[in-house]
């Protein structure tokens, strides 16, 4: 196949050759490795990479991916990292509207004009700065004659990829895991792998969040070898029954061979925390495999409180007991439901301390560590939060465990905001809103729940599936509302956006959430016969002193059960550390002050915790209020 810069306009290409979205699920070949949990089997492409900046498309290095090309006059980037805070391009924040507004005109193919196929808009756009990335590799001894596929953990915004000068793939989605099989273009010598990373594409039209507008590969890339028999997806479904003393356990596999007359069995144990076994489930190995409505009895509740984990492994061995692979995977028996209009966990009705929280390091952006997670769970218990939107786009997979562990609850929202398609100047004109109800806007998506359900689908701690963020409402993302629905009942779903089209308030979102509505105006909605519990999805806004109003939503907690509490906008500032270059002192500097323009400035000041993770003191409100009601 022969890539086509062309992608980059049109809504309908968003993955091409890219391996199907399955669960995060990690595998092993030893005990040893995974006691260490160190796999052989896994090769860290993360380090110092050529790089070649160009301002357009038409500057780009064309042919950089060539074996024969000539590099000496490429620079070297780490990877992961955000291409702009490597000086290159430029720093720019903006909170809803488009960035080229004003500069650029641009409306999404066919949004205006169903025949509009938008030729040309990005990929001869004179704001699409490209990165062309350049490594090479030889395969680590684990790896060599196995399956071998390569996870690029994040990307903005489009990406294409090349293997020993030979086209591997296409993808877009920039907060999502993308995987490709690099198998049929491997050598067993060095091979030579190129990443082209164009800022824009039309995914810039639905990934509009309130953020610093960065590009590059930001998250970790790495090989995974497949073993000869391999769990390619699971789905745990570890429900509880309504007596709330009896799991009811559900497991279902896909795995691949690398040859179809491979004999194998598949051994799979559930364990307490303390590891003693509560049952032991063993079939042959096949492509499709269900292990369905195992009781377990007494089972030990997960919830933020005692967040309790039970240890699943999954082994595949020879028929002579060798082993091929294992899979582990911690998870916890919690019910979740909604009753009389209540939501409920383990039959006690739900209180959401929440957060939103953007994934920020004052140094490195959206490129955060391990010890940035672990941090911020810290604060969450310090300062009595037990929930978390992942505003406005999926995580680092790591945080999801971490959640697990802690009992956080979580909202998973999918990569999707298109404010600046359908509120102009703070007024909802949704003239040319995407994804709306356009055809041609449906399967991209779609494609974005599919990601965000299939990756994380077995996480406790997930409670709510969001749609998207502020992306009005219409055919499409009643279609992602659906598609949650029909292969998830133990999670609701969630989307604010209904609210501006009433239309669809009975096809989307199993919750009313409004975004900073009043105390009175939610009372106001509660005593008129409601559909629906109400969240705040946002509320609070922590800019100067928002947090002073704190105490007239608490009490809203204790007059109305279907009020369920809300996540405070937001967990950290969006800020970046540079060297003042008066002073030499280190200052932390929001929108505007890159010469960015136009932009929204301090706006991205509205955390709980100064980008540095410093506390302001509104954190002291916030633990005071979120005490009264921890569950």
């Amino acid at each position: 196949m022969t890539p086509e810069i062309g992608w980059l306009d049109d809504p309908q290409v968003f993955r091409v050759n890219q391996l199907p979205a399955h669960s995060d699920h990690r595998f092993y070949q030893t005990d040893a490795e995974l006691t260490a949990q160190a796999s052989q089997l896994v090769q860290s492409l993360d380090g110092q990479w050529q790089f070649k900046f160009a301002q357009t498309p038409a500057e780009r290095p064309v042919g950089f991916a060539d074996p024969d090309y000539d590099r000496s006059q490429f620079d070297t980037i780490t990877v992961p990292g955000h291409i702009e805070l490597e000086n290159y391009g430029q720093i720019h924040y903006i909170n809803t509207v488009y960035p080229w507004e004003g500069k650029i005109y641009r409306r999404p193919a066919h949004a205006l004009d169903s025949k509009d196929q938008g030729t040309g808009m990005f990929s001869n756009g004179a704001d699409n700065t490209v990165g062309a990335y350049v490594t090479t590799f030889k395969l680590n001894p684990e790896l060599q004659g196995k399956r071998v596929v390569i996870q690029f953990d994040g990307v903005e915004q489009a990406m294409y990829l090349w293997l020993n000068g030979q086209f591997v793939g296409y993808a877009e989605d920039s907060f999502s895991q993308s995987e490709f099989d690099l198998t049929p273009y491997l050598t067993d010598g060095e091979n030579l792998l190129a990443v082209e990373v164009f800022k824009r594409s039309t995914a810039a039209f639905i990934e509009d969040q309130d953020f610093f507008r960065f590009s590059g590969i930001f998250r970790s890339v790495r090989l995974l070898a497949k073993p000869d028999v391999h769990v390619e997806d699971m789905t745990l479904r570890p429900n509880v029954l309504g007596d709330l003393k009896t799991g009811d356990f559900n497991l279902a596999l896909t795995l691949s061979k690398t040859e179809a007359d491979v004999d194998a069995v598949v051994k799979v144990t559930v364990a307490d925390h303390e590891d003693n076994a509560v049952l032991t489930l063993t079939k042959p190995a096949a492509e499709h495999l269900h292990f369905d409505n195992v009781s377990v009895e007494n089972v030990h509740l997960w919830d933020h409180v005692d967040p309790y984990l039970y240890h699943l492994r999954i082994e595949l061995a020879q028929v002579d007991g060798t082993t091929i692979e294992l899979v582990p995977y911690d998870f916890g028996f919690r019910r979740f439901e909604l009753k009389d209009k209540v939501m409920l966990l383990n039959g006690h009705r739900l209180v959401i301390n929440g957060v939103n929280r953007h994934e920020w390091n004052a140094k490195t952006g959206r490129c955060i560590s391990h010890a940035d997670m672990v941090a911020d769970l810290k604060t969450f218990k310090e300062n009595n939060i037990n929930a978390v939107r992942t505003c406005h786009y999926p995580d680092q997979i790591d945080w999801y465990y971490l959640c697990d562990q802690a009992g956080i609850y979580m909202m998973a929202e999918n990569n999707l905001e298109s404010h600046g398609s359908w509120q102009k100047m703070g007024a909802v004109e949704p003239s040319y809103n995407v994804p709306g109800s356009l055809p041609e806007w449906r399967e991209v998506v779609l494609d974005r729940a599919r990601s965000n359900y299939e990756t994380f689908k077995n996480h406790t701690a997930i409670l709510f599936w969001s749609l998207g963020n502020e992306s009005y409402a219409g055919d499409n993302i009643a279609a992602m509302n659906a598609f949650y629905k029909e292969h998830d009942d133990t999670r609701l779903t969630h989307y604010e956006g209904v609210c501006r089209n009433r239309a669809y308030e009975d096809q989307i979102s199993d919750v009313e959430s409004m975004m900073y509505a009043a105390p009175a105006d939610v009372a106001a909605y509660l005593e008129n016969n409601p559909k629906k519990p109400f969240i705040e999805c946002e509320y609070m806004h922590d800019m100067g002193n928002s947090l002073g109003g704190m105490k007239s939503y608490n009490d809203l907690i204790d007059k109305y059960p279907m009020y369920q509490g809300g996540f405070i906008w937001d967990f950290i500032d969006q800020a970046i550390s540079v060297k003042d270059e008066v002073t030499g002192q280190l200052v932390l500097r929001y929108g505007g002050d890159f010469d960015d323009r136009h932009s929204d400035y301090e706006f991205s000041g509205d955390g709980l915790m100064f980008a540095d993770r410093t506390p302001k003191p509104a954190l002291q409100e916030v633990k005071y209020y979120y005490a009264k009601h921890i569950n």
